[in-house]
């Protein structure tokens, strides 16, 4: 992952966010509902287990959401921003550039939208619309309720079995990758074969985006980290996709 991402024993981060409330902010549960919103109507549902009747939704959102889309748009930011941003900002950020990109909005029309909250607080503050439709409201409940599985059925058997010892690939993240940047390199031992396969929402230039075994690795902690930041005799457990294993 990219420097933000990748900060597993660093040190010098403080100081540490202890904020105990899930939302600060009136808005920010509102965001969360439109992120909510999006991955329940996504026009990747069709494909998706369950099966979902997605395209009988008479949603004018088209477009293909997920959690994948959002973490892709907070890596993509540049690090600064990334630390300088709270949670739902970067959220915020992403689903509005999102939403222009795909053509729903202009950013001349997202800019005046901005410049007049910013001018007017009261307005900012107004009540939503009301109405909306039955059956949007339906797909989003059932959504929340089943989600969107990634498991699947397994389409070759496992390369690694429990006991052998695997090494982590320096694989290149390109864009977006779900492979912790710091386990890099390091040898584990496959402590659990997850049942079945498990795919990702999209492709990576990483490999993950197809269906493949996933493996619960136990890492010797002194192996990645200085001993300083270590407790002795002690493992971390890590959860990783085939793609990124090789053999010792």
């Amino acid at each position: 992952m990219k420097l933000q991402h990748n900060l597993g024993g660093l040190e010098g981060l403080d100081p540490v966010n202890t904020e105990t409330q899930v939302f600060v902010e009136p808005w920010e549960q509102r965001i969360f509902g439109i992120h909510t919103a999006m991955m329940a109507l996504s026009n990747h549902l069709g494909d998706s287990l369950p099966d979902y009747a997605i395209e009988e939704v008479p949603t004018e959102f088209k477009s293909f959401w997920t959690w994948g889309h959002l973490r892709m748009g907070a890596e993509g930011m540049h690090p600064f921003d990334y630390f300088r941003l709270r949670y739902y900002e970067k959220w915020l950020g992403g689903i509005s550039g999102f939403f222009v990109s795909e053509g729903y909005i202009t950013q001349e029309e997202l800019d005046a939208r901005t410049a007049a909250f910013l001018e007017d607080s009261e307005q900012a503050a107004a009540p939503l619309p009301t109405g909306g439709d039955p059956a949007i409201d339906a797909q989003v409940l059932k959504y929340l309720q089943k989600g969107d599985s990634p498991k699947r059925p397994l389409p070759a058997p496992p390369k690694f079995s429990v006991g052998d010892r695997v090494r982590v690939k320096n694989v290149s993240p390109g864009e977006h990758s779900r492979l912790p940047g710091h386990l890099k390199g390091h040898t584990a031992e496959v402590v659990l074969v997850y049942e079945g396969a498990f795919t990702y929402f999209f492709k990576t230039e990483d490999g993950i985006g197809v269906p493949m075994p996933v493996y619960s690795l136990a890492f010797k902690n002194e192996e990645i980290w200085p001993e300083s930041l270590t407790e002795p005799n002690s493992l971390y457990y890590n959860d990783i996709f085939e793609v990124y294993l090789e053999a010792v």
